[in-house]
C-alpha cells in the first residue's frame, strides 16, 4: 500500500512539474506574441506564437492571455481567403473574449469597458456582417446553380435544334454567283442553294462540268451515256436526249467539252464521223444545212485541195471526212474508213491541227476563242489555232452572305448573319439563344 502511494505521489509530482514546464514554454510564446504586436504590429506572427502557446495549455487562466487571443484573431480575420474562414476566425476571437469576460472579476474598470467598445462590439458587428455576406453568397450560389441548370437545359435544347439544321452530305463546294453550289454524297453530285435547299438530288450523276452559267451532269466521268443540263441563271434543267436518238450507232457521248455562255455544247460520241453540237438554250442539235456551200467556199479559198459529193475533202494529198462546224470557221476532220478524229481545219488560214500532235478535242466557239484539250490539259486557242496566253476566267464570285461550315461529325451547316439557316428555318447562335431565353 505504501509503495502504491509513493508511485502515485511520484506520478503526480512528475505531472505537476511537466505542466509547469509546458506552462513556462507557453508563457515564452505568449511573450513573443506580445512583442510581435508591440514591435512590428505583426499579427500573423503573433498568431503563430499564440497557437504554439495554446498547444501547451489545457485552459486559459489569465485574462490578459484571453484578450490577446481575441485581439489577434480579430485583427487577422479579414485576411482569410473565404467568408467561412473569416467567420471561423471571428468566432475564435469571440470565444477568447468570452474567456476574458469570465476571468474579469471587476467589470467596472475603464480597461474592461474599453475592450468592450473597441474589440467585442466590433467582433459581434463583424460576425453579423460576415454572416449576412455568407447568406448573400449562398443565395447567389443558389441562383447561379439554378441559372447553370437552365443554361445547361437551354444548351441541350439548342444542340437538339441545331441537329435538325444539319446537312448530311460528304462535301459542299463553293457557292457561285447564282447562289448555287455543287454537293457530293456517295460519289454522286447534286446542287444546293445558299439557303440549304436541295435543287438537284445527288443520286444519279457521278461527274459534272460547270462553266459560264451551265452545269453539265454526267452519269459517269468518261464516255457518259446520260447528260443533264442545268442553267444556273434560270434554275432550269433538262435531260439531253440519248446520243442514239441522233446517231444510230453511237452508244455514248464520248469526250464532253465545257459548255459556253452562248449555250453551245460539243461532245465527241463514238461510231460517228462528226461531233455532237447541241444548243442548250434551244434544246436541239445544231446541224449544218449548207455543207456543200461551206465546202465550195473552202475550195475557192484554197483551204482545201478538193471535195466531193460524199462530204469528203482533200488537203494536200490526204482525204478526210468533213465533220461539220464548231463555229468560228473550225471544222473537225475524220478518217475516210473509220470514225477516228484526225484533226481540225482552221478555215481562216487553212491551218491543219493534228489531233495526235496538237489538240485531241476542241469545244464550241465563243468570245473569240475555243477550249482545246490534250490529255488532261486544257488550253484556249483562237480561230487560227494559236494558243492564247490569257486564260478564260469568268467572274463567278458569290455575292451572298451565306457561309458553309463543316462540323466535327462531317455534316454541314449554312450560316448567315449570325444564324444557322436551312430553307425557311433559322437558329441564332448559342450565346444569343441562351441570353434571349434566360430572361
Amino acid at each position: 500500500m505504501k509503495k502504491k502511494f509513493l508511485l502515485i505521489l511520484c506520478l503526480f509530482t512528475f505531472l505537476t512539474n511537466y505542466a509547469q514546464f509546458e506552462k513556462a514554454i507557453a508563457n515564452t510564446y505568449i511573450k513573443r506574441a506580445n512583442n510581435a504586436i508591440a514591435n512590428g504590429i505583426n499579427y500573423e506572427l503573433a498568431a503563430n506564437y499564440f497557437e504554439k502557446a495554446m498547444a501547451r495549455l489545457d485552459s486559459i487562466t489569465d485574462k490578459k492571455t484571453a484578450i490577446l487571443g481575441s485581439r489577434i484573431y480579430f485583427e487577422i480575420h479579414h485576411k482569410q481567403e473565404t467568408l467561412q474562414q473569416r467567420l471561423e476566425y471571428l468566432k475564435k476571437s469571440q470565444s477568447y473574449f468570452k474567456h476574458y469576460n469570465l476571468l474579469t472579476t471587476n467589470k467596472t474598470t475603464e480597461e474592461y469597458q474599453l475592450n468592450i467598445d473597441e474589440l467585442y462590439v466590433p467582433i459581434i458587428e463583424s460576425i453579423e456582417k460576415v454572416e449576412e455576406e455568407i447568406k448573400i453568397e449562398k443565395e447567389l450560389n443558389r441562383i447561379k446553380k439554378l441559372e447553370k441548370k437552365k443554361i445547361d437545359s437551354l444548351t441541350e435544347a439548342w444542340y437538339n435544334k441545331s441537329k435538325l439544321l444539319k446537312i448530311n452530305v460528304d462535301t459542299i463546294f463553293t457557292f457561285n454567283k447564282d447562289n448555287l453550289a455543287l454537293y457530293k454524297i456517295d460519289n454522286y453530285f447534286g446542287l444546293i442553294n445558299d439557303e440549304g435547299e436541295i435543287i438537284l438530288e445527288a443520286n444519279e450523276y457521278k461527274d459534272v462540268l460547270y462553266f459560264e452559267g451551265f452545269f453539265i451532269f454526267k452519269n459517269i466521268k468518261n464516255n457518259p451515256t446520260k447528260l443533264l443540263s442545268f442553267n444556273s441563271t434560270s434554275k432550269s434543267s433538262f435531260e439531253i436526249p440519248t446520243i442514239s436518238e441522233f446517231y444510230n450507232l453511237s452508244t455514248h457521248f464520248g469526250q464532253v467539252m465545257l459548255p459556253r455562255a452562248n449555250g453551245k455544247l460539243v461532245t465527241y460520241p463514238n461510231n460517228v464521223a462528226k461531233p455532237f453540237v447541241f444548243d442548250l438554250n434551244e434544246k436541239k442539235i445544231i446541224e449544218i444545212t449548207n455543207e456543200k456551200e461551206i465546202l465550195k467556199n473552202l475550195d475557192k479559198a484554197d483551204v482545201i485541195t478538193k471535195y466531193n459529193n460524199d462530204g469528203e475533202v482533200k488537203i494536200n494529198k490526204e482525204w478526210y471526212r468533213f465533220g461539220g462546224d464548231l463555229g468560228g470557221g473550225l471544222h473537225p476532220l475524220y478518217a475516210e474508213e473509220s470514225y477516228d478524229l484526225l484533226g481540225f481545219l482552221c478555215a481562216m488560214e487553212g491551218k491543219f491541227l493534228n489531233a495526235k500532235d496538237d489538240f485531241e478535242f476542241i469545244g464550241p466557239f465563243y468570245n473569240n476563242r475555243f477550249e482545246a484539250k490534250k490529255g488532261n490539259s486544257r488550253f484556249w486557242i483562237d480561230q487560227k489555232g494559236v494558243e492564247l496566253n490569257d486564260t478564260e476566267i469568268e467572274d463567278n464570285s458569290y455575292l451572298g452572305e451565306s457561309i458553309i461550315e463543316k462540323l466535327d461529325d462531317g455534316s454541314y451547316q449554312i450560316k448567315r448573319n449570325g444564324f444557322i439557316i436551312l430553307k425557311d428555318k433559322k437558329l441564332e447562335k448559342l450565346s444569343d439563344f441562351i441570353n434571349n431565353n434566360l430572361k
